[in-house]
């Protein structure tokens, strides 16, 4: 699989991260993140709505 570049920094990749939903169905590619830990780009699908530029682990607004 060709990894895409990421956009933000031009020096990682975004590589897919897959989760779990709340009622267990499998989530391929959730999330794609870029490597570069100085970077730490993300863009994701949230309950159908495309969001992008939080890190992994940080929490939603309105998530605590």
């Amino acid at each position: 699989m060709d990894l895409p570049q990421c956009r933000k920094c031009h020096q990682g990749l975004l590589v897919p991260l897959s989760d779990f939903g709340p009622r267990g169905a499998a989530l391929p590619y959730k999330v794609w993140s870029c490597i570069n830990p100085k970077c730490g780009f993300t863009i994701r699908i949230d309950k159908g709505v495309i969001i992008h530029g939080m890190r992994v682990g940080e929490p939603k607004r309105g998530d605590h």
